[in-house]
């Protein structure tokens, strides 16, 4: 895969969600080593509770919802499990968070430039059929932390 990519339709395919809420349009960087990877998240598209704010220029300007910022979180741990862990969705494999721990909504993300969104694997412990990580999350914009947070999920392998 030459870097930076777009996701392939494979990966669309497998997703658990629609398409239309990854939010993340491609991949930057894989580094398998640190077990972390980087997407590029488009601030200008259609958003949920960022398109139905109300909106003032000084009390509440347009900006990334942050229930956005936590399902961004979620689309990470899919996009790691995918690429990283060999997981897939269509075998059976679904996640769900677990914990969300050290959550700092940093800055005010407006509309505009794109957001930098990385997920590092800091701990995995496996067992037949289950995948249990910590996650260390960190989204960039325009060179600033917006979002870092510390969270866990748990994969299962279903059969049915």
């Amino acid at each position: 895969m030459q870097i930076p990519a777009p996701f392939d339709p494979a990966f669309l395919a497998d997703l658990p969600y629609d398409p239309s809420v990854l939010f993340l349009d491609r991949i930057e960087s894989i580094d398998r080593e640190a077990s972390r990877i980087v997407c590029r998240m488009p601030t200008l598209q259609p958003m949920p509770f960022t398109d139905h704010q109300r909106t003032h220029p000084v009390r509440h300007p347009r900006h990334v919802g942050g229930a956005v910022m936590i399902q961004l979180t979620a689309n990470l741990g899919f996009v790691h499990a995918y690429h990283l862990e060999g997981l897939r969705h269509a075998d059976g494999w679904i996640g769900y968070g677990a914990m969300i721990d050290k959550a700092r909504f940093r800055k005010l993300v407006q509309p505009g430039e794109p957001m930098f969104c990385s997920i590092t694997q800091r701990r995995a412990m496996r067992s037949k059929g289950k995948l249990f990580s910590v996650y260390l999350f960190e989204f960039r914009h325009q060179g600033e932390v917006a979002y870092e947070s510390q969270q866990s999920a748990m994969w299962m392998k279903l059969d049915g």
